[in-house]
């Protein structure tokens, strides 16, 4: 997401590279571009001109004028203002009741489902909840199901009634079912629904009405663009939800649904979702958001994301092994997988400042280190242990065994070879107290 609009944005700044100083001409030059990037990444007409308007009043202002570099000075102003445009702050989700009802709303096809599955994960790895899912779409066949399967996956219940065709009575008696059971938290799966269907318009509103919600979610699908902003409005007049959710950011979109919603409907982007896994929700930071447009990258997540894999007895145990040169292929292939279970590698590279634009041709797959596992698991628990006994038949015998060539098996142990000797180099005694002492401040 905002690919083009981070190419464009850049290509306005540009106009300011080499300027003296800001002054009314470069800034009117520098924000037509501007203006021009936001519409085409579909944000309102209105909002991208107030938006340029603001930018250009502050840059204007006489603590800006004597700027050494206007193109820099241009960039934190646009950035100061995207981050006020998408609501200045993240804001949480109110978790504090026991049980915390939860209540899921949005159109047919929006992700709906897919999302109440990965909020119930989220509650229960990352808020310490006992959550329940509730399954009140009635009418898509198949939704209970699924909603089901993904309950599996995350190890979550499932309240259903599939005999009731009353989802205000099915919310009601599993809200009373998860207080009866100990659930703290309760997650309502509902129909998806257009905003000019009056009669699922007066069913989710009955339903809302019914239980007294904490938090009413609306869920857009980010691929819609303006579309999403237009319904989100016309649903938060009906709901007057607390929150909304931008699913399939992953997806060909142009980004004006994040930029836009908050000042239409002055309700809060609450999370982010890319991809189908349970673990892919985010929480939204309308300052990380604003780096990414930018091309600034988003190091602050991907520590975060670092961090939730990151384990200190098993760390402790790794460096105890790496200062005794000990570090084999069971080890190499554990910590690939701890960077696998962080996300979608190519999202992850883009975190990096200045990555997504050097990123924007490239296809990086999420299997990128699909061949290296599978020729560590062709390896015998003593090879895993000891490469130095891979002589040619071995490597050959392991080449067969995982698809390969024997070319891939040597490049594999070179770079293995590489990475036990840059890590035996960190392991002395001051520098891995030093990362050991980082990695644990990080954690609290």
């Amino acid at each position: 997401m905002f690919e083009n609009l981070s190419d464009q944005l850049n290509r306005s700044f540009k106009l300011l590279k080499g300027q003296g100083r800001i002054t009314e001409i470069n800034v009117a030059e520098t924000l037509k571009d501007v203006r021009r990037a936001l519409l085409d990444a579909d944000v309102n007409y209105k909002i991208a001109k107030t938006f340029t308007d603001q930018v250009k009043e502050k840059a204007l202002g006489a603590n800006v004028l004597s700027a050494v570099n206007p193109g820099e000075m241009m960039v934190k102003i646009v950035h100061d203002e995207l981050v006020d445009l998408m609501g200045g702050e993240s804001i949480e989700i109110n978790t504090k009741a026991n049980p915390s009802v939860l209540l899921i709303a949005g159109l047919q096809g929006s992700g709906k489902t897919t999302f109440s599955g990965k909020l119930a994960n989220l509650l229960k790895t990352k808020r310490n909840k006992n959550p329940l899912l509730v399954a009140c779409d009635i009418y898509r066949p198949a939704a209970i199901e699924q909603l089901k399967v993904l309950g599996d996956q995350i190890s979550v219940p499932v309240y259903t009634e599939e005999d009731n065709k009353n989802p205000v009575k099915i919310a009601r008696n599993a809200i009373k079912h998860a207080k009866k059971e100990g659930y703290d938290a309760v997650v309502i799966d509902t129909a998806g629904r257009l905003a000019i269907d009056e009669e699922m318009m007066n069913e989710i509103s009955s339903i809302k009405k019914e239980i007294t919600p904490h938090e009413t979610l609306f869920v857009v699908d980010s691929m819609t663009g303006q579309d999403a902003v237009n319904t989100a409005k016309e649903f938060n007049d009906r709901l007057d939800y607390e929150g909304v959710i931008l699913t399939k950011l992953d997806g060909d979109t142009r980004g004006g649904a994040a930029l836009s919603i908050r000042s239409v409907v002055n309700k809060p982007i609450k999370f982010v979702s890319a991809g189908e896994k349970m673990d892919a929700l985010d929480v939204f930071h309308p300052d990380r958001m604003a780096d990414r447009i930018l091309g600034m990258g988003d190091i602050v997540t991907l520590v975060e994301k670092a961090q939730e894999q990151y384990d200190v007895v098993e760390a402790r145990k790794l460096q105890k092994k790496i200062a005794k040169n000990q570090f084999n292929l069971d080890d190499f292939l554990s910590q690939i997988q701890q960077i696998k279970k962080m996300g979608n590698i190519k999202d992850l590279v883009a975190m990096m400042p200045g990555m997504g634009k050097a990123l924007k041709n490239m296809d990086v797959d999420d299997d990128a280190f699909k061949g290296i596992e599978a020729i560590i698991k062709s390896m015998t628990p003593v090879e895993r242990t000891n490469p130095l006994i891979l002589n040619g038949s071995r490597r050959k015998r392991i080449a067969t065994g995982s698809g390969t060539s024997v070319q891939d098996v040597n490049q594999l142990i070179k770079q293995f070879d590489e990475t036990r000797k840059m890590m035996k180099m960190m392991s002395g005694k001051k520098n891995m107290a030093r990362m050991m002492g980082n990695m644990q401040g990080m954690r609290r």
